[in-house]
């Protein structure tokens, strides 16, 4: 059997249209991103801070930054629920709807009060967003570019962090309340363009083979792939798909506790897969990468770098040119090795800073070296777990949980988000008098980065060229450190069944349109 003939050949349109999903990742990027320059803006500190002093206290800071990851974590778990109710695409643009209310609160009034509250209806759209857009995209993405696809997302994500950094040094020096109304204001722009261009996308393929809708199915899948909807190839996916679904109901629906089922270290158990989607998401935010990203600035005016908006700014744009490295990496060489090595590299990186920090601390050696070093670091997350996480995630979950597993992994990543999000300004600034850690917060970071390259090493599998329902198969039957080497042995649809054996009848000539018809038609009742 050519396992290859399960998948549809794929035309540049429908790249696009798949490329076009991870457009999302801008909501995301942008609403973390612009905090870090509004922060550090002085009529910012004016507006929100204390009328006389023009300050705002440490648990000012760690509450306006922290709320929206609070907001995004309850948005996250409430989206696997939806994802599979109304659909993954109507889910993404209500998600949108739930953002543009937040950020109009934020705008109308200047409170403390009011920018929380913006900022964590906000982070519910964004919850929304970011856990089912990984999910549509992992669904509707040709599997020997998924990771790619999927990676673009991360790669949004990051020009909208430097967008928004970008926007804040254009505004840092106005002195009305512009200098933060417009940097927050402009996330209207990327709302609005997600919810245009997901209405001209269709429904992900899966969803409609879960609710057995078929018919609509098989034109999503034929639209997504760029094919006619008698193509063969999109029969031969469809029914693959199918055959794979009925199999995996057999074992009964998946309820929210059935995602714990299982042993957590063996087989391809849902505990299994959801305890690598959650800490994986975990170690991600371990790496320490939104500290660099929420704290920049006002990390860079405390340890005395000239220039803390321009520098903030130089470590966006490496974010953004590093991360197409991944597109061609992750297929190249496979999710495992990214996620080992790129940990290895990170750890290096945040000890050389924090060694040279404590040595030769306020020495323009010791900020150059922070820079230089700090970018590198930024480089090496960009190109290998800041999209990897993500692509593994959207990989590992069978289809009756794959919703609610990526809806927990997501969830992860938003409370540890917002966990170091609160913690990190008492760490660093100090709190009551006491003495913060400033540079040496490093030294915590790199030693986290060495459990993420363990984590990784022992734990996640290699899902690179395997399908969707082949990535289940192989997680049942081999560790996470011999996966590189399973290949696929059987066909779920000629194996199981299939479609009432529509994916038998079908001729491989694919010039035999009447014959592909006649079985489009058998798979459409």
């Amino acid at each position: 059997m050519d396992f290859d003939r399960v998948e549809s050949p794929v035309t540049v349109k429908a790249y696009l249209m798949c490329a076009f999903a991870a457009f999302a990742g801008m909501l995301f990027g942008y609403d973390s991103g612009y905090i870090a320059s509004v922060l550090a803006m002085s009529e910012f500190k004016k507006a929100y801070g204390n009328p006389t002093t023009g300050t705002y206290t440490t648990s000012q800071k760690s509450l306006i930054v922290a709320i929206l990851s609070c907001g995004t974590f309850f948005g996250a778990l409430i989206s696997g629920s939806l994802a599979d109710r109304f659909g993954r695409r109507t889910t993404i643009i209500g998600g949108c709807i739930v953002f543009i209310g937040g950020v109009v609160v934020q705008v109308a009034h200047i409170s403390i009060t009011a920018l929380v509250v913006g900022r964590l209806c906000a982070g519910v759209g964004v919850g929304f967003v970011s856990a089912v857009n990984i999910l549509y995209m992992s669904e509707v993405a040709p599997r020997h570019v998924r990771g790619a696809i999927v990676s673009s997302y991360q790669f949004a994500i990051t020009i909208g962090i430097m967008l928004a950094s970008c926007v804040g040094y254009a505004t840092q020096d106005r002195t009305d309340t512009g200098a933060f109304r417009i940097p927050i204001a402009i996330q209207f722009l990327w709302a609005l363009v997600l919810i245009i261009g997901l209405l001209l996308l269709p429904e992900s393929p899966r969803y409609f083979v879960k609710i057995g809708r078929l018919d609509k199915a098989m034109k999503a899948l034929a639209r997504v792939r760029g094919q006619p909807i008698e193509s063969e190839y999109v029969l031969h996916e469809l029914a693959e798909i199918q055959a794979n679904f009925q199999y995996e109901q057999q074992l009964g629906e998946v309820s929210w506790l059935g995602c714990f089922s299982g042993s957590v270290f063996t087989g391809g158990t849902n505990a299994r897969k959801v305890f690598i989607g959650v800490a994986l998401q975990m170690f991600q935010q371990f790496t320490g990468i939104n500290f660099i990203f929420y704290f920049n600035t006002t990390f860079f005016q405390q340890v005395g770098i000239r220039g803390p908006f321009l520098i903030s700014m130089i470590t966006t744009v490496v974010n953004v040119a590093s991360t197409p490295v991944s597109f061609y990496t992750i297929e190249r060489f496979g999710r495992r090795p990214l996620l080992i090595y790129g940990a290895i590299a990170m750890a290096v990186c945040e000890m050389v800073v924090a060694c040279v920090g404590t040595a030769l601390p306020n020495s323009e050696v010791a900020n150059y070296c922070l820079i230089t070093f700090v970018c590198l670091y930024v480089f090496f997350f960009a190109s290998t777990w800041g999209p990897a996480a993500w692509v593994v995630i959207g990989e590992i979950f069978q289809l009756p949980i794959r919703s609610k597993g990526v809806a927990l992994s997501t969830a992860s990543n938003w409370f540890w988000n917002c966990i170091i999000a609160v913690v990190i300004p008492y760490m660093v600034d100090g709190s009551e008098g006491n003495e913060g850690l400033g540079v040496k917060v490093f030294f915590i970071w790199s030693g986290l980065c060495a459990a993420c390259a363990i984590f990784a090493y022992l734990v996640v599998p290699e899902s690179k060229g395997l399908t969707l329902e082949q990535v289940d198969r192989m997680m049942e039957e081999v560790s996470a450190r011999r996966s590189g080497k399973w290949r696929a042995r059987e066909n779920w649809a000629r194996d199981l069944g299939g479609i009432g054996g529509a994916h038998e009848s079908i001729h491989m000539d694919p010039k035999k349109s009447s014959t592909s018809t006649a079985s489009a038609r058998e798979i459409m009742r």
